[in-house]
């Protein structure tokens, strides 16, 4: 009986934990579960931003801190776009302009599938460090497409495009 009840306790400390985790409620993209998405998400940082990843979630979800950093893998790779597109450390991330705003930023892998999603909070003002550290993580993802800077687009053009 003392077993029983003990195993209860800790079952119940442990669901406790998990439905306040920050992770808990974020829902997985399209195709959370896909091999690579499994494979990255051992390569993501315990500590991103000065906050720490919070345990549990959804198949493809990292959370650090208070939501202030999610990422979902097995988001659909986005189309060409006139958003504004950097490359850092050999991946391409496109940020979502319109996707963006209610105090967030989005931005999403470009060339690789599946695409990795991140919403980054406005309270961190780290988002140059955010995307180095999460480039090396999802850098496994092949990549078959690139992004082309605002220097590549031929003269004439009136917006960045990507390539195809």
């Amino acid at each position: 009986m003392g077993v029983a009840a003990a195993g209860l306790v800790v079952a119940g400390v442990y669901v406790a934990r998990v439905v306040t985790s920050p992770a808990y409620g974020v829902a997985a993209a399209p195709r959370g579960d896909a091999p690579e998405c499994a494979r990255i998400e051992k390569g993501y940082p315990d500590d991103l931003a000065g906050r720490e990843r919070a345990p549990g979630g959804a198949a493809g979800v990292a959370v650090w801190g208070d939501r202030a950093v999610v990422s979902r893998c097995g988001a659909v790779p986005p189309v060409p776009t006139p958003d504004p597109c950097v490359n850092v450390n050999g991946v391409d991330w496109v940020v979502r302009e319109t996707a963006s705003g209610d105090g967030r930023k989005v931005v999403i892998t470009y060339g690789r599938d599946p695409a990795v999603e991140v919403f980054v909070s406005d309270r961190v003002a780290e988002l140059d460090a955010v995307l180095v550290d999460l480039s090396k993580a999802v850098k496994p993802i092949r990549q078959d497409r690139k992004c082309l800077s605002l220097s590549d687009v031929p003269r004439g053009s009136a917006r960045p495009s990507h390539e195809h």
